[in-house]
């Protein structure tokens, strides 16, 4: 059997569209300790794809990142097979608030040097000990408090479309580029209570450890991040403080948790919060159209992608040939083609 996807992504997204399988999407992470990541990524992969699973899963020494399609007929095969795994028994599951079952259209489970790039050294701060969780109740409560620092710890895109009410939402494109400016733009703070969150939680713990190193005292993060949070808050009737989509990495592009729009098409400044990727496959811009915008550029970011993709196919790659068309980002005020 071969370990890895052998049909065409393309395919892959075709089947998916037309699949009527039901499917749940789910989020988990885990920090530990893995002594050989390849060993572990095939391991997963063999019995995650007899199962049918889908999803995009980074595995590294630190640990396991993982988002997944799994088919609900075999939800509870694929939960034994969890705890099976010593260190992800009884493991915390995100389920997604807001899925059509279309999340992933191939399994990919890649060995990477992190599970989350946040360009640290862990070995100059103990990771084992993030800020203390918070559950909904907790979390609404701490925030409804004004001395508390809310942060958002996503990127500018993420936060773009939703984020808390009162939250600091800073403007970065990267993770990486975020931890030094929260440290650096809090520094008078280090006795405020600090509240972090992010999508699932595993941002946030890493950085509230990071925090704690840096001699932050009273920090703290939303456990489950948005994902849980917006689940709990309905089940128990409680405020939901969050305002409109949760930003996720997956076809699904977002999840609606609130009916406010936030953000403004990237291209004519209309209420809009849907992300797309510009239809030339050569610029592949992560960006926000509205459906005005979309028919005017036909789905393209700009007058010359639309020009190019306009063009036959061939010619379309061989202009793109040995380029990098991997997922660019739109990137407020500072606009990089």
């Amino acid at each position: 059997m071969k370990l890895h996807n052998i049909i065409n992504g393309e395919q892959l997204k075709e089947d998916l569209k037309s699949s009527h399988e039901s499917r749940t999407t789910i989020s988990f992470y885990k920090y530990a300790n893995i002594a050989n990541p390849p060993l572990f990524r095939d391991h997963l992969f063999y019995h995650w794809n007899n199962l049918g699973v889908l999803g995009r899963i980074y595995v590294a020494k630190e640990g396991i990142n993982a988002q997944l399609s799994v088919p609900k007929k075999h939800l509870e095969a694929f939960k034994n097979e969890l705890d099976s795994i010593s260190f992800l028994k009884n493991i915390r599951l995100n389920y997604a608030v807001d899925d059509d079952g279309k999340s992933f259209f191939k399994l990919a489970i890649k060995v990477r040097n992190k599970i989350v790039a946040d360009g640290l050294n862990d070995d100059l701060f103990d990771v084992s000990s993030p800020g203390n969780y918070l559950k909904v109740e907790e979390f609404n409560q701490l925030t409804d408090r004004d001395e508390t620092v809310l942060i958002d710890m996503r990127n500018h895109y993420e936060s773009e479309v939703g984020h808390f009410e009162g939250a600091w939402c800073p403007d970065v494109d990267t993770f990486r580029e975020q931890l030094p400016l929260v440290v650096d733009k809090l520094a008078d703070k280090k006795d405020k209570p600090i509240v972090m969150y992010c999508t699932g939680g595993i941002r946030c713990e890493k950085a509230s450890a990071y925090l704690k190193h840096k001699g932050f005292k009273d920090v703290y993060h939303l456990e489950g991040g948005i994902i849980k949070y917006a689940r709990d808050a309905e089940e128990l009737g409680l405020k939901n403080k969050f305002i409109g989509k949760n930003f996720v990495f997956d076809e699904r592009l977002n999840e609606r948790i609130s009916d406010d729009i936030i953000a403004k098409c990237h291209q004519c400044g209309d209420s809009f919060d849907d992300h797309t990727n510009c239809a030339n496959k050569a610029c592949n811009l992560l960006f926000i159209q509205c459906p005005k915008c979309a028919s005017k550029f036909a789905g393209t970011c700009s007058e010359d992608c639309k020009s190019i993709n306009a063009l036959p196919e061939e010619e379309q790659k061989k202009l793109r040939k040995g380029k990098d068309t991997g997922v660019r980002i739109f990137s407020k005020g500072r606009f990089k083609r």
